[in-house]
């Protein structure tokens, strides 16, 4: 089963000085046909403003993907991480037990430009944590998250995997999926076929009960792939 989410069917939760889409239901946009996809919770793209963000506000309880894509976030928290996270550099933090935190544009001139990523942990009430990096570009596949943290990525804490895929324009890939599996396919840029589906920059694509993707990239392309139960 292959189900589109196209990038104009999102939520719109933008105001004043943010550009919001949220793929699932989150603050007032609620679709009850979009809460959530397994423990995939929120797939958020803002567009921040210079000089605006988000306060000190709290979270418990999950895991938080953010994938700064262009510009970089002023981030702040009760763990005593003081930082900013650059175009390119993916940040973890485990919410656990519970964290405050801010995430604010330091640019006087540069629009930031992110995806936020909440992910349904496995256990709960755990020790708050945080890590940031910079996955090196690269054709093909590259993991950013793991359970037990391989190859590299960042440890999560949930029986999944994430996936960021690279591809150069005119390539013909296939990719091998567990049909006992769900996957979620979030288009970061390009524009690609996927099973002879057309999606582009913010589309994403369901998947359940397959096991191949075959896939034709028109431009230069990457997308994040989860591997959910």
């Amino acid at each position: 089963m292959l189900q589109t989410r196209y990038a104009h069917e999102r939520g719109d939760g933008s105001f004043n000085w943010l550009e919001s889409h949220h793929t699932f239901s989150f603050g007032h946009y609620y679709d009850p046909k979009h809460i959530h996809f397994s423990h995939l919770r929120v797939i958020n793209e803002d567009f921040i403003a210079p000089a605006r963000g988000f306060g000190k506000h709290p979270h418990d309880n999950m895991e938080i993907l953010t994938y700064v894509l262009n510009g970089r976030v002023a981030h702040e928290d009760s763990m005593g991480n003081c930082t900013e996270v650059k175009a390119g550099e993916f940040q973890i933090m485990s919410a656990g037990s519970g964290i405050f935190h801010s995430e604010i544009n330091p640019s006087q001139d540069e629009t930031l430009h992110l995806y936020q990523i909440w992910i349904i942990p496995n256990e709960k009430d755990i020790q708050p944590r945080y890590a940031q990096s910079h996955f090196t570009d690269k054709e093909g596949a590259t993991l950013i998250l793991s359970p037990e943290a391989s190859d590299g990525s960042f440890k999560v804490y949930q029986d999944m995997k994430l996936w960021r895929y690279q591809f150069s324009a005119n390539k013909t890939e296939k990719i091998s999926l567990n049909s006992h599996r769900s996957y979620w396919l979030q288009v970061v840029k390009g524009q690609l076929n996927i099973n002879d589906i057309s999606l582009n920059t913010s589309d994403a694509l369901a998947i359940r009960g397959e096991e191949l993707l075959q896939l034709n990239t028109q431009s230069e392309v990457e997308f994040l792939l989860f591997d959910l139960v």
